[in-house]
């Protein structure tokens, strides 16, 4: 897997479409947990590919939010990237704004973890921390069984993409709260710099 695109062309990319603060962490943090999960999984060869995948899975929803996974494929091939990374990119989408089933590890871990960085991003934000760095486990599990906190994070996906990677769910919770520890930090010096 190459990912055709540099990592600074994807950030530029990037930020061609997305101002907004929030949707700018969310493709970092995307972008970190990717590359970890590429790590953790034995795919440490294409943790490029991974990492821009993550960067640039949301690369439409914020100025075509009804057209999410839609209007992506024109906007990513015309900056030159690759159909399979495209495919990929919107295979997050699966069941909600597209049809393209994720098949590959990565595209199950896409799919599985774009919600829940979202959920445990809300959790990070009520802890007097502000950090991942001492959310457990437990507490997590809290703010998931809670489904006024963070109501917008759909935990049928979180499940459904627990399931599609067959982990269980504490699995998947527990290794997406570890890939947000290991990149929360330059998450904060990449926005700092944007």
């Amino acid at each position: 897997m190459t990912s055709a695109i540099s990592r600074q062309d994807a950030l530029a990319l990037l930020k061609t479409y997305n101002k907004e603060p929030f949707h700018l962490m969310h493709a970092l943090t995307l972008e970190g947990v990717m590359g970890w999960f590429a790590d953790k999984l034995g795919y440490g060869q294409d943790k490029e590919y991974w990492a821009t995948v993550g960067l640039l899975h949301d690369i439409d929803f914020e100025l075509y939010p009804e057209e999410h996974c839609k209007k992506a494929p024109e906007l990513l091939k015309a900056a030159g990237v690759g159909d399979d990374m495209i495919r990929s990119i919107c295979s997050h989408g699966y069941g909600i704004c597209v049809d393209i089933e994720p098949t590959h590890q990565m595209e199950k871990v896409l799919f599985a973890v774009d919600e829940l960085t979202g959920l445990i991003g809300a959790a990070v934000k009520m802890r007097p921390s502000q950090s991942a760095s001492d959310l457990e486990l437990s507490s997590l599990k809290k703010k998931y069984k809670d489904k006024k906190f963070a109501a917008g994070c759909s935990r049928d996906i979180i499940q459904k993409g627990a399931e599609m990677l067959g982990w269980e769910l504490d699995q998947l919770l527990e290794l997406t709260i570890q890939a947000m520890r290991a990149c929360e930090d330059d998450v904060k010096r990449e926005l700092e710099r944007i």
